[in-house]
């Protein structure tokens, strides 16, 4: 009897928390058509820059799977510099050289042994020692491990990740202890308080994305090309919008256990934009508005790519707008605990 009293109590509790109730049941659904759809209009094939080939070996890339696009050598480094071709193609008297974004490992083998079927195709008698194909890596490398490949989106989910849940648990004790109530009873105004919490969690981001940058390069050897400073400043400020953004979420919510529920609904959905799958230009545009993809897209030009601040400007700027967006919100609700 005693165990069945148990059971009905906590399937009551459960029936009148709608909030986790809906969670139970909802949030894998949903999910779930998040991964079908992303999945269904992922785009497998590969771009290759045609610089100077003839006309059959082209025909062959179709072949195998890849999709020639012709261009100039300069338009085709610039392509590369976009991702938008895996690699620039010349062949001269039978000898192709390649120039190859290895950001990828998967994507670039791929791309590589299509490359080479489709020469094998138009010499299949000439093994010649000659002609072998030269392989210049732009970006990555040969020896590229999967860690370093998608090193720099874990970086910055985790930062992101471990912020937001922090951040929004420990602001909503500060709501239900009453140490939020009695603030708002002096005369604090309600941005100085968003701003205080800002920079008192922040210091502490600081030192996490300090931590956790600085052990991923130089204790497990992470490809590192760029500036270890930039990468700091971007990891900085996913945490910064990680914990304005929890800071908001956690105004909705009445437990630590309901904040943890924004964790799938909030959080797991933005690694499916961090450039893990080829998206669809639709689903390329819904990435658009999630924060974890202009940190993955920043440290994966800076790590991997070497690029500079300008060519993480927009980045750092869409990071830091957001973050300004969450704290005008927050200083907005909080209208809701003392009207002035």
């Amino acid at each position: 009897m005693r165990i069945k009293a148990m059971a009905l109590r906590i399937i009551n509790q459960l029936r009148h928390d709608k909030r986790t109730l809906a969670l139970i049941l909802c949030a894998p659904l949903l999910l779930l058509t998040l991964i079908y759809f992303i999945l269904d209009t992922s785009s497998t094939n590969l771009n290759v820059g045609i610089v100077n080939a003839p006309q059959q070996y082209v025909e062959n890339l179709y072949e195998n799977n890849l999709i020639p696009v012709r261009c100039t050598e300069s338009e085709a480094a610039e392509l590369l510099k976009k991702k938008e071709i895996i690699a620039s193609v010349t062949m001269v008297s039978g000898k192709l050289t390649i120039d190859l974004d290895g950001g990828n490992t998967t994507k670039a083998s791929q791309a590589l042994a299509a490359m080479e079927q489709a020469k094998k195709a138009m010499f299949a008698s000439q093994e010649r020692v000659d002609l072998k194909t030269e392989v210049n890596y732009v970006y990555g490398a040969g020896d590229l491990k999967m860690f370093d490949n998608f090193g720099s989106l874990l970086i910055g989910f985790l930062v992101f990740f471990f912020t937001f849940l922090i951040s929004g648990i420990s602001f909503l004790q500060e709501r239900t202890t009453g140490t939020l109530e009695k603030l708002l009873s002096t005369p604090i105004k309600r941005w100085e308080i968003v701003a205080g919490y800002i920079i008192g969690f922040g210091t502490v981001t600081v030192v996490q994305s300090t931590i956790i940058t600085f052990y991923v390069v130089y204790v497990l050897n992470i490809m590192m090309i760029g500036s270890l400073w930039l990468v700091l400043l971007i990891t900085l400020l996913s945490a910064m919008t990680a914990l304005s953004l929890g800071i908001l979420l956690s105004t909705a919510a009445s437990s630590e256990f309901q904040m943890i529920q924004f964790i799938p609904i909030v959080v797991v959905p933005q690694v499916f934009f961090t450039g893990l799958f080829d998206l669809s230009p639709e689903w390329a545009v819904v990435g658009k508005f999630m924060p974890l993809y202009y940190v993955a897209d920043a440290l994966d030009k800076v790590m991997i790519r070497g690029s500079g601040f300008l060519s993480i400007a927009l980045d750092a700027a869409m990071l830091l707008g957001l973050t300004l967006i969450f704290m005008t919100a927050n200083t907005m609700l909080l209208k809701r605990y003392r009207r002035i």
